[in-house]
């Protein structure tokens, strides 16, 4: 018997990296899946691999989030869960990162889990109960050296987080969020943001010496996302390996 079994999802951000972790183990535990994101030809070959169903999806835009939610609900007759793991990441110092780049990082990141949350109040509540897992960052609780519009958004999706938990617990709705640390994505790997970090004492300044494989993200999502944390809502789950008990970070 899977974790999710019987629940429909939505991914967001899932043709690869974290979400593609976060669709593969949903999959694995019971659930039916839609997911989106724009880049379109690992959405779709990661849709043919696994059987899970691909949606073109700017989470900026408000018209595409009714789009992928009613394509999930259309579908499956409902809608259970939504992860908000669309994020991007750009390194620039604040004296060099344009107000373009800021509004961005911004609107994908915060406006866009903002935008998921008020598109699937509405099917929850039909459901009769739901949980969104908002994916955060250990940026959220800490700024870095060139990621001030990064640590904004993340910052932010904490308060987003906490306020929609307050507001949707009468509808049986929990909200929660993961804040990963190191973990071995793309994104990770932006060469801006690798040519500026000391490798060396990154390590040694975590507590698990090692970068995370995304799927150990995913079981943190898929529990939060599941019956059996029915009692936690508006909380935060780091993912981290210990790094934020770090004195050197």
């Amino acid at each position: 018997m899977g974790l999710l079994d019987g629940k429909v999802a939505l991914i967001t951000g899932g043709a690869r990296g974290m979400g593609a972790a976060h669709v593969r183990l949903f999959l694995e535990e019971g659930a039916r899946v839609v997911f989106g994101d724009v880049l379109d030809d690992e959405g779709k070959a990661l849709a043919e691999e696994t059987g899970a169903v691909y949606v073109r999806h700017d989470v900026t835009s408000a018209r595409e989030w009714e789009r992928a939610v009613a394509l999930a609900t259309d579908l499956y007759g409902k809608l259970d869960v939504l992860v908000n793991n669309a994020g991007i990441l750009k390194y620039r110092r604040i004296h060099e990162m344009s107000p373009a780049d800021f509004d961005q990082v911004i609107g994908v990141n915060l406006k866009g889990s903002w935008l998921g949350i008020k598109s699937v109040i509405d099917p929850m509540k039909a459901a009769g109960r739901g949980a969104v897992v908002n994916i955060s960052s250990i940026e959220g609780f800490i700024g870095a050296e060139g990621l001030s519009a990064y640590s904004a958004s993340k910052f932010g999706l904490r308060g987003i987080t906490k306020s929609a938990a307050r507001e949707l617990a009468r509808h049986k709705i929990r909200v929660n969020s993961v804040h990963p640390g190191a973990i071995d994505t793309a994104m990770a790997m932006n060469p801006d943001l690798v040519n500026e970090v000391d490798a060396e004492t990154f390590v040694k300044s975590m507590v698990i010496k090692r970068f995370a494989k995304p799927v150990e993200v995913s079981h943190v999502v898929a529990f939060l996302a599941s019956d059996r944390a029915s009692y936690c809502t508006g909380s935060e789950f780091t993912v981290d390996g210990g790094l934020l008990t770090g004195a050197g970070y």
